[in-house]
């Protein structure tokens, strides 16, 4: 079999962009069918992550983007001391790897904190075709931007709220994500642990533990494991300081 008839077969056994249950989430928003079956051409569909594998290392060659399918992905950079700075946490439909445009390197690593599938389009093949298809060139710059946006936010999050503030805009965030994807907006489940979220947040994970408590003391959320429910959302809102239909709610 050669390699285009491979490539062919193995597309029949896989979900394409256009039968994608997060195509309105991901890059083929805004294209049209013929377009999406362009673009589903370059995209690999990579053999899922298991919990702690990494799907790029900090200092790699840049060669792609991901976009998840399944699972969540954190991202982090090693310090100069040898520690690792979470920098972010990815959900489906969410695209990871943008950052390795700017110096062909990817600055972070990528690591999955579950079972993770995602979609790896190779940006040679993806630069090219956006050059070919206008409408796909603006939705990469519409990713671009609010990622840029997204990183502007965090510096406001980790720079001036305390603790309270921080965890709850976390969950609301991660809230509104899983709205957006057809999930219960108030009962999902955490993949990071309270250290990962620690991390994240700036914040111990002892700090993190009792913020939590509280949080249920007061009958703000119910946490069952890893499991959250989001009991007064009112509450949560007034902790974040913005009001629901204001709150960032596309990626972290």
């Amino acid at each position: 079999m050669s390699a285009l008839q491979s490539n062919r077969f193995n597309s029949k056994l896989t979900s394409q962009c256009q039968s994608c249950s997060l195509s309105a989430l991901c890059l083929p928003i805004a294209l049209a069918d013929e377009d999406v079956n362009r673009l589903d051409q370059i995209i690999e569909r990579k053999k899922p992550l298991k919990k702690g594998e990494v799907l790029f290392h900090q200092g790699e060659e840049f060669s792609s983007v991901y976009a998840v399918r399944t699972g969540t992905l954190k991202t982090f950079n090693i310090t100069n001391n040898g520690e690792e700075q979470i920098t972010g946490f990815y959900c489906p439909s969410e695209l990871v790897g943008l950052s390795g445009i700017d110096n062909n390197i990817y600055p972070i690593s990528a690591k999955a904190l579950e079972t993770t599938s995602v979609c790896e389009i190779p940006f040679s093949h993806l630069e090219s075709l956006s050059n070919q298809i206008p409408s796909l060139k603006s939705q990469i710059f519409k990713v671009m931007s609010r990622k840029i946006c997204d990183d502007q936010q965090m510096m406001v999050l980790l720079g001036k709220k305390n603790a309270d503030e921080k965890v709850a805009s976390l969950l609301m965030n991660l809230s509104g994500r899983f709205k957006r994807r057809g999930y219960s907006a108030v009962s999902f489940r955490l993949s990071m642990s309270r250290g990962e979220i620690g991390n994240y947040l700036g914040l111990a994970v002892e700090t993190v533990s009792r913020v939590m408590t509280r949080f249920q003391k007061n009958n703000i959320i119910q946490v069952n494991g890893k499991e959250v429910t989001i009991i007064d959302l009112p509450a949560m809102q007034k902790l974040v300081g913005i009001a629901e239909d204001c709150v960032r709610i596309d990626t972290v």
